[in-house]
């Protein structure tokens, strides 16, 4: 079955940095679009950026151009999320899943959510 695994979460202070990974797992990665997405406390699942099966379409959520990096390495099935100058809003749960034209978690493809991998900012 496809699914995600996420890593790379942690507690950074405003203005820090983070790296996160989402290794995929059961099928072969090139064919998908793939996003990440937020899930802030107490709030909906948030699109925050999505990167197409060859990286040459990436979209981002108005609040984290600049700031956030999306690029996959698809012989390693990795996609990844550079983060720096990150702020409090940042903060929640940060999920990969397969994704649609529009950068919405496609609910056609059968997969398996991941853990999830925890940002915190705060100082």
């Amino acid at each position: 079955q496809l699914q995600f695994v996420e890593s790379g979460g942690g507690l950074v202070q405003p203005g820090g940095s983070l790296k996160l990974s989402c290794a995929a797992s059961g099928f072969i990665l090139d064919y998908y679009q793939i996003g990440w997405f937020r899930r802030a406390p107490g709030k909906e699942l948030q699109a925050v950026s999505c990167i197409n099966f060859n990286g040459e379409r990436i979209s981002y959520t108005d609040s984290v151009k600049g700031r956030f990096t999306v690029s996959r390495d698809n012989r390693k099935k990795t996609v990844y999320l550079e983060m720096h100058n990150l702020r409090p809003e940042d903060t929640g749960a940060y999920y990969c899943a397969v994704a649609d034209s529009k950068c919405r978690v496609d609910d056609l493809i059968d997969f398996r959510w991941g853990q999830g991998t925890e940002v915190t900012v705060s100082s």
